[in-house]
């Protein structure tokens, strides 16, 4: 029997989230023999709806979960909920990991969260184009470190576009050291262009 005390990497929920863009890396994430385990956390306890209508019970709820050091990285898909003033309480919780120096990877409007609390202002980072930033984000001052690609990796900062689950996948399993060198470069291609070409 494994008795190994596995490492939590934590994923936002909120309703409305983007189901997909966690997806394919938090299946290897939590694979058996992995080191990892998937939790989740919301606003509070309450079930939440995915875009593509998944109804998912969060682990915990902010008030329940209160020890952020044992997090080894913090996991925020996008969705239609981040312009919504509740989950902006969950901005805390972001504040924690990075006074912690905690890993985070946001994809899509999520990155757009980041970038009206000020989590952008000082560090590398992409989000859905730079306009569509500083429009949905009227707090965002880091333009100047604003990089056009897919997916951007920047010390603990993880950011990417909404077409770049993939990419975005990819950095987060390099950051956790789960994939990594060729190991890494056939899972990408495997999923980016499948074993076939189309």
């Amino acid at each position: 029997m494994n008795t190994q005390v596995k490492e939590v990497v934590l994923i936002v929920l909120t309703d409305g989230f983007a189901d997909w863009e966690a997806s394919y890396v938090s299946a290897e994430i939590n694979k058996p023999d992995s080191k990892y385990i998937i939790k989740t956390v919301a606003i509070d306890k309450e079930p939440k709806v995915s875009m593509g209508g998944l109804q998912v019970l969060p682990h915990y709820s902010l008030n329940e979960f209160a020890s952020i050091t044992s997090v080894a990285m913090l996991i925020i898909p996008g969705g239609t909920g981040w312009r919504e003033r509740q989950n902006q309480q969950l901005s805390g919780l972001v504040k924690n990991c990075f006074q912690n120096k905690i890993p985070i990877a946001a994809i899509c409007d999520a990155t757009t969260f980041l970038g009206n609390n000020g989590f952008l202002d000082n560090h590398k980072h992409t989000g859905n184009t730079l306009p569509y930033l500083k429009q949905g984000a009227p707090h965002y001052r880091g333009e100047a470190y604003y990089v056009n690609a897919q997916s951007v990796s920047d010390s603990f900062l993880i950011t990417a576009n909404g077409s770049a689950a993939i990419e975005f996948s990819k950095h987060i399993l390099e950051k956790l050291g789960i994939l990594e060198g060729e190991q890494l470069e056939q899972w990408y291609d495997i999923y980016k262009k499948g074993y076939l070409p189309a």
